[in-house]
């Protein structure tokens, strides 16, 4: 496993945001698929690198980030790191629009640089998974919410005990571009949430407790192998 120094992407508007250590996890058999994996509120990328690490996937190379330092409004303004700011997972809470698209242009720098004959994903935990769901409407219409065109072709997007970030404004969005219902359509993602989940409540989810079991990661592997058509070691 090895990691990159702190890098930094640039939010709409030109606001710079300062991003942590990425992790990698080099695949150990044939190089046939990367994923960034998104880590939750106040985490960083070296836990859930570890985790990666070993599952059974050994076609699958591994980018663990680690976002942004900044201000939270959900813990009354104390900083810890997170990929946007947030206050409210329910359906009402607020949009950190610029946050959401900086994180989202960090993610896509991060896989710009992969072979491209390797197929790219995205995936993540609670803000991670929210992130991610975000990154995979800005592939769906093609720009981020700046307008920016946005630049990777995605394979496979991963939400777990996540929610789905400007859903008020989204389905319209959608149902509004032909491309992007049809880019929507044919992106495969997963979706697992736990309905005891007191931190993302389970109906947000839509829109288990608030961690991954044995037994999740087992489906996000299989789910994976099957969507990718990479190998499992066992």
């Amino acid at each position: 496993m090895s990691y990159y120094g702190s890098s930094s992407s640039g939010g709409r508007g030109g606001r710079r945001v300062e991003y942590g250590r990425s992790y990698v996890v080099r695949p150990k058999g044939r190089h046939l698929a990367t994923i960034v994996w998104l880590h939750g509120l106040g985490d960083n990328g070296a836990s859930w690198s570890q985790l990666l690490d070993a599952l059974p996937l050994p076609n699958i190379k591994w980018i663990c980030p680690t976002a942004a330092t900044r201000p939270v409004a959900a813990f009354g303004g104390f900083p810890c790191t997170a990929w946007f700011d947030v206050d409210d997972t329910s359906v009402d809470g607020r949009d950190d629009i610029e946050g959401l698209d900086a994180s989202a242009a960090h993610i896509a720098n991060l896989l710009s640089s992969e072979p491209s004959d390797v197929k790219l994903g995205i995936g993540g935990f609670s803000m991670g998974a929210a992130a991610a769901l975000h990154s995979a409407a800005c592939y769906a219409h093609g720009k981020f919410s700046s307008g920016t065109p946005y630049p990777i072709t995605l394979s496979a997007v991963v939400s777990l005990s996540g929610w789905l970030p400007c859903s008020r404004t989204l389905r319209g969005k959608m149902e509004g571009s032909h491309m992007a219902a049809r880019r929507a359509a044919s992106l495969p993602i997963l979706l697992s949430h736990g309905r005891a989940d007191e931190v993302v409540p389970y109906r947000n989810g839509e829109r288990l407790g608030h961690y991954t079991i044995p037994e999740e990661m087992d489906d996000v592997c299989r789910w994976l192998s099957s969507r990718l058509s990479v190998d499992r070691s066992r």
